[in-house]
């Protein structure tokens, strides 16, 4: 379909912006429906991080999607100085036991990559407070991070500028747009694809008054990440949950390893908040054509929203446009779960 073509968004979350800003600057008409409050989705929630190595390391990835996942990164800078997104570029540092220090080690090799190991000066210096028998940590600088909801304002601000409308309803059916575009998560009804998605409760801790340090640390089952407001713990992760309701019992980990990390936190004063993320059989987000009559699905991105967005947005663009998606385009086909079962 050639440029000028009229699109609805559904879902102004990460993907969802991120796409609607490609979209518009693509030439289409663009409008964004999502009937929830700014920052109350799992966009707004996370963390902000943009971690390519770490959460392929930790999260269980797929090691043969770094590449896809470093791609992603990549095209942040673009998409940061067009909508005006601080990036921070510093790094992550992981911090744990020698035995699991080990294993980062040598998965960092085997993806081809070189950790820095730290001393105790230079952790101390990079995220103060640190518990003291943190002796060192692997450091990457392949990672990096961004404040979620001053990205979230700063797309949709971009997104108004380039000609996006907006509006506080939600979308039930393509009716007289050329594309209707489901990054509404896990939500059904859209496309049949969705059906492959599983709805993920995460829970997540703000310390308010302490800022953390330089650095995104990774410890042994939480993170801890510095921000404006102030410093993330989490995350829980739910499989099954769509609620956002705080649950004492599901945070009390994520407490004790704050205290672990940061000894100051014990018995410290946080906010929790939660979303519910969704995610697919292998980790990757659905992206491209439904089988569904004009309907693009940008979903399913797991905890790697913020990472994928620009990649989405540029697939999801090129889909709308009539232009080629990429080398990626492929790995990402909504279709790919129907295809392996036909």
């Amino acid at each position: 379909m050639s440029s000028g073509a009229k699109v609805t968004v559904a879902g102004a979350g990460a993907l969802g912006l991120a796409a609607a800003l490609a979209l518009a600057e693509a030439g289409c008409a663009v409008t964004v429906c999502d009937p929830a409050p700014e920052f109350s989705g799992a966009s707004g929630v996370a963390a902000g991080m943009l971690a390519p190595v770490f959460e392929t390391l930790l999260d269980a990835g797929d090691p043969r999607d770094l590449a896809l996942l470093l791609a992603a990164r990549d095209l942040w800078p673009g998409l940061a100085a067009q909508a005006g997104v601080a990036l921070d570029r510093s790094g992550a540092v992981a911090v744990g036991a020698e035995t699991w220090l080990a294993g980062v080690r040598a998965g960092m090799t085997g993806l081809g990559l070189h950790g820095a190991d730290l001393g105790r000066t230079m952790l101390g210096s990079l995220a103060p407070g640190l518990d003291e028998a943190f002796d060192v940590g692997v450091m990457t600088r392949e990672d990096w991070r961004l404040e979620p909801r001053q990205a979230l304002a700063a797309l949709r601000r971009a997104a108004a500028a380039a000609g996006v409308a907006f509006r506080g309803e939600a979308v039930t059916a393509r009716g007289d747009a050329d594309w209707l575009v489901a990054a509404t998560g896990a939500a059904p009804g859209l496309a049949p694809e969705l059906a492959h998605l599983t709805p993920i409760k995460g829970q997540i801790l703000r310390f308010a008054d302490v800022r953390g340090g330089g650095v995104s640390l990774r410890g042994e089952g939480a993170y801890a990440v510095p921000g404006g407001d102030g410093l993330a713990v989490g995350a829980t992760m739910e499989p099954g949950l769509t609620d956002t309701r705080i649950e004492p019992g599901a945070l009390k980990p994520l407490v004790e390893a704050a205290g672990r990390l940061f000894p100051s936190l014990a018995g410290a004063t946080f906010q929790a908040a939660a979303g519910v993320r969704a995610a697919t059989p292998d980790g990757l987000p659905l992206v491209g054509a439904s089988m569904e009559r004009g309907v693009l699905v940008a979903a399913g991105a797991r905890r790697n929203g913020w990472l994928l967005a620009p990649l989405v947005a540029q697939i999801i663009a090129a889909c709308a446009t009539g232009r080629d998606p990429g080398p990626y385009a492929a790995r990402l086909d909504p279709q790919r779960f129907d295809s392996e079962t036909a």
